[in-house]
Formats: structure tokens, C-alpha cells, sequence
């Protein structure tokens, strides 16, 4: 009855008639943004506004928001705001910077832990070129993650929603960077000392500092091989976890008619000592959590696409989604997805999402359900 009522909306979505609106041929990934320069600057400004409606078919029709292990498009039956943004930045041959505020219900969620007056800063950074022949940076302030394909940007992925190892990892870093991209533009390399795991206020208790780093190459424009890491913790020092976290990808063919993500994430907390001070353990070994996720996108005109994710997250032991259930919360996940540039910088995208869990960690009309669906839709415009 779920998957009926998924592909009845996508095909109404498909075959409505607003799809045949003349627009250039354009990718929906990376639509056009019309930054306005500052005359006799480096100066630019754009924006951008995502605005969407989610409808979950599993919870009770008085519930307001989506699962919890969710952090964009969360809010359910209802109109709303993901993410909206204005942004300066500057440019020139030795120095850059960036500042982007925002709003919406991205901000809310991610960045609830954070201080107030830092709640709406989507970015800020300032840079400076280190070496004159070469394209070495030096970056400080906050930033949009280099963790994983997926950013806040709804309209620079290949699907509506993300998937859950982009939920569950940061989409912001706070911190000091270097970056070296090589002469023939394949390689790039970062490294980066940062407050924590998305954190811009560094949490109680822990000292830091945590270490990312990122080697991407691109041997052609038809392909790009990522792997970025963390070393770090988001616990206490008195707790002395330590967490390793690793994040691959490879995308292939993102301008062909058919391109493919493969993405997988793999973290680890070293298990607790059993009281602060103490070299005793709860257990050996660490708690293991990890990601595998596969995208595939199909153009099927010069401003359309549809695409199908397939994603599996396990993580028995709570540690970054808890659900107090006997095997933690190991889930698959399933998309069917139809994009339409409608113009050059505005983009509408219909999806339908099913989860199935090991157990019952959703919220249903009566009880607690295995499975969540869902349908989202969306309308993105930059300038």
C-alpha cells in the first residue's frame, strides 16, 4: 500500500504539466546562481531558499516532526522553511572571505546546542593565499563540512532529502584550515584543526582539539575519489572516548545521462571508563557504527532527473542515534526521486522515502511501527 501511494505521487509529479516549461539544459545539482558583484570589488552576494512540505504516512497526523535521527525537512504536514541564506563573499589573488546567515528549520535542528548568537551563522571565514605560485590556503572561522558528498544545499544534491550518513556526520566545521589543491587540479588535500564534531562552541568538559583531514582526486571530469577523516571526541575528557571516523566516496559520471554515488561512512567510540580517573574500561574494544549508501541518477531530459538511493546505517549501541531498543538502531533506507529545473535557479524535486528498521523504533498511528514512509516535495530558488 506504501510503495502504491509513492509511485502513484511520483507519477502525477512526472506527468504534471509544468514539466514541459522551456528552460535551458541545465544541471540540477548545481543550478545557476546569479551572485550580484560589488562595482570596483571582489565582492559578491547570493542567496538562496528552500522551502518544502513533508508528509509521513507513518506517524500519528498530530505529530510535527519527522524522526529524530533527521535533521533537514523535518517537520511533518506542514509548509515550512528548510534552509535560507544570504551571503557575502570576497575575493582576490592573496585574500578571500565568506559570511552567510541564515534561517530555517536546518538551523534549528543542527544547530541546537550552539550558543544564540551563533544560531544563525551559516558561514564565516576569512582566508589568505600562502604562497604566491602556488594554491596553498590558509582559512579560518566557520565552514560548510568537507565530510562526505552531501551538504545543507538541497539543490547541490542529487536527492531531495539526505541520507543518513550526511545526517548523522557534521555539516559544519569551526576551526583553522590548510588547503592544497596541485597545478593540474586533481588532487586536493586539507587538513584542518577544528573544535569537535560539529561544534562551533567546544563542548563542556572537553579540551580538544579534534584533527580532519581530506585527500580528493579527480583523474577526469567523470569521476571523483574522496576520503576524509576525524580524529577527535564528543564526549568529556572524564570519559576518555576517542572517536575515529572515516568517510569514502566515489562519483561517477555527474554530468552523463547516468551517474552514481558510492558513499560509505565508518566511526568508532572507544568504549567508557567506568568512573572518572579510573584506566578501567566498561568493556574492550570500541562501539562501531557505519554507513553504506548507493545513489543513481537517470537524465531524462535537458532540466530533469530522477534518482533512487539505497542506504543501509547500523548502530546498535546508541552512539550517535539512540533508541533504547535490544539492537539499537539498524536500518534500510529506500528513495525514488523526480527532479525539474523549472527555470535556470529554480528547482522543484518530489521524493518518496520508505525506512525499515530491525525494530520498531517508529512512531504509528496506534503503536510503534518497523517501517516509516514518507513524501516530500520541494522548491528551491538561488539569486
Amino acid at each position: 500500500m506504501t510503495m502504491k501511494i509513492l509511485c502513484t505521487a511520483l507519477l502525477i509529479a512526472i506527468t504534471y504539466p509544468f514539466v514541459a516549461v522551456s528552460a535551458q539544459s541545465i544541471d540540477t545539482t548545481h543550478l545557476s546562481t546569479t551572485s550580484q558583484p560589488v562595482p570596483g570589488s571582489g565582492l559578491t552576494v547570493t542567496g538562496y531558499v528552500e522551502a518544502y512540505y513533508s508528509h509521513d504516512f507513518t506517524a500519528p497526523k498530530t505529530s510535527q516532526e519527522r524522526p529524530s535521527f533527521l535533521y533537514n525537512h523535518r517537520r511533518n504536514r506542514e509548509v515550512n522553511i528548510n534552509l535560507a541564506f544570504v551571503k557575502a563573499a570576497y575575493s582576490s589573488d592573496r585574500m578571500r572571505g565568506n559570511l552567510a546567515l541564515q534561517v530555517g528549520n536546518y538551523a534549528q535542528y543542527n544547530y541546537a546546542a550552539e550558543q544564540e548568537l551563533t544560531k544563525t551563522i551559516f558561514e564565516a571565514n576569512a582566508g589568505v593565499k600562502l604562497a604566491k605560485n602556488r594554491d596553498l590556503w590558509l582559512d579560518a572561522g566557520l565552514f560548510a563540512s568537507h565530510i562526505g558528498f552531501e551538504s545543507a544545499i538541497s539543490k547541490d544534491c542529487w536527492t531531495l532529502t539526505r541520507s543518513l550518513l550526511a545526517e548523522n556526520s557534521p555539516y559544519y566545521l569551526s576551526g583553522a584550515k590548510l588547503t592544497y589543491n596541485t597545478p593540474n587540479g586533481k588532487w586536493t588535500v586539507l587538513g584542518m584543526v577544528t573544535n569537535g564534531w560539529q561544534r562551533i562552541k567546544k563542548l563542556d568538559g572537553y579540551s580538544g582539539p579534534a584533527l580532519t583531514t581530506q585527500v580528493q582526486y579527480r583523474p577526469s571530469a567523470n569521476l571523483t575519489l574522496n576520503w576524509s577523516s576525524f580524529v577527535g571526541a564528543d564526549r568529556p575528557d572524564s570519559l576518555r572516548q576517542t572517536r575515529f571516523f572515516n568517510n569514502v566516496y566515489a562519483i561517477v559520471n555527474p554530468q552523463g545521462r547516468f551517474g552514481l554515488i558510492l558513499g560509505f561512512d565508518i566511526g568508532a567510540d572507544r568504549k567508557p571508563v567506568v568512573r572518572a580517573g579510573s584506566d578501567q574500561r566498561v568493556g574492550s574494544g570500541s562501539y562501531v557504527w557505519y554507513s553504506p549508501v548507493v545513489i543513481a541518477r537517470y537524465k531524462t531530459s535537458d532540466k530533469s532527473y530522477v534518482n533512487g538511493r539505497v542506504e543501509y546505517y547500523a548502530d546498535p549501541n546508541g552512539v550517535l542515534i539512540a533508541t533504547g531498543t535490544a539492537n539499537g538502531f539498524q536500518t534500510v533506507g529506500y528513495s525514488l526521486g523526480y527532479d525539474c529545473a523549472i527555470l535556470p535557479n529554480a528547482l522543484f524535486r518530489i521524493e518518496g522515502k520508505v525506512y525499515d528498521s530491525k525494530d520498531p523504533i517508529f512512531e504509528g498511528k496506534s503503536s510503534r511501527s518497523r517501517t516509516n514512509t514518507s513524501l516530500t516535495t520541494s522548491l528551491a530558488v538561488s539569486f
